[in-house]
C-alpha cells in the first residue's frame, strides 16, 4: 500500500480484463510462428495500446479486435513479414479465448466472499452472439457487470469511461477502486475519481513520478491484493 493516507473500504472493485486478469502471453506462439520471435507480441500490445489512445484522442474509434489487426498489419509492414487475411483474422479469435492467470479464480472467489461488488470494465468489444473473453475464460461468474468501451466509443484511460462507470453502478468514483495490471489504467481511473491498485504482471510496473497518480495498492496478483484490502479496512 502506497502513502500514509487513511481510505474508507471502497464497495466496488472495477477489474480490467486484458493481462490483468487473462494472461495475453497466450498469444505468444502466434507470434512465434509468424515473427520468428515470442517476444513479438509485446511490440504489437504496445502499438495496440498507443492506436487505441491515438483513435480515441482523434475521435474515430474502431473496436479493440479490429484495432488489434490493423496494427498487427503494421507489424508485419515494420518487420518485412507477409500475412495473409486468415492470418490476421485469426488473430481476433485468440484474443478472445485467452486463459485466466493462475491466481484469478481464487483471489475474484475471496474478494467476493469478503463482500465487494465486482465489475469488469473493458477495452475488448461486446459482440452480440459471441461470448465475451471472461466468458471463454470461465470468470464470468464472477463479476455482477461486464462493461465495454464500446458504450462510449472511447478506450481507456479517459476519464469519462471511469466516470459513466460509476454512474452505471448508482455509486460515486471514490467507491471504487479500479484493478489493472497497467499504470495508465489506474491513472486514468484515479483522475477520474476512482481509487487504484495495481496488479505487478510481468512487464509491468507502477510509472513512479513525482505529479503522477500513485496507486493505493500494489499487489503481487489478486490473492495478495485480497490480503491487502483485508489488512487495510477488517482491523
Amino acid at each position: 500500500m502506497s502513502g500514509t493516507r487513511v481510505l474508507e473500504r471502497p464497495e466496488v472493485l472495477v477489474f480490467d480484463v486484458n493481462e490483468t486478469l487473462i494472461d495475453i502471453e497466450a498469444l505468444a506462439p502466434y507470434f512465434a510462428e509468424f515473427f520468428g520471435d515470442r517476444d513479438v507480441l509485446r511490440e504489437w500490445f504496445g502499438l495496440l495500446v498507443t492506436y487505441s489512445m491515438t483513435v480515441t484522442m482523434s475521435d474515430c474509434y474502431l473496436d479493440f479486435f479490429s484495432l488489434g489487426k490493423a496494427t498487427l498489419q503494421m507489424l508485419g509492414e515494420i518487420h518485412g513479414v507477409q500475412l495473409s487475411a486468415d492470418d490476421v483474422a485469426a488473430l481476433s479469435g485468440r484474443m478472445a479465448t485467452m486463459p485466466a492467470h493462475p491466481d484469478v479464480a481464487q483471489g475474484l472467489s475471496q474478494l467476493r466472499n469478503d463482500g465487494y461488488r465486482l465489475v469488469a470494465l473493458t477495452n475488448s468489444p461486446s459482440r452480440p452472439g459471441h461470448p465475451t473473453p471472461l466468458e471463454n475464460a470461465g470468470l464470468a461468474g464472477y463479476f455482477e457487470r461486464q462493461l465495454s468501451v464500446d458504450t462510449l466509443r472511447a478506450f481507456k484511460p479517459a476519464t469519462l469511461l471511469y466516470q459513466h462507470t460509476a454512474q452505471e453502478l448508482v455509486v460515486p468514483p471514490a467507491a471504487c477502486l479500479m484493478v489493472a495490471a497497467h499504470a495508465w489504467d489506474t491513472i486514468g481511473a484515479q483522475a477520474g475519481g476512482f481509487r487504484g491498485a495495481f496488479v505487478a504482471r510481468a512487464g509491468n510496473a507502477p510509472l513512479r513520478a513525482e505529479g503522477v497518480h500513485q496507486p493505493d495498492f500494489v499487489a503481487r496478483d489478486l490473492i495478495d491484493l485480497a490480503q491487502q484490502l483485508t489488512d487495510a479496512f477488517e482491523k
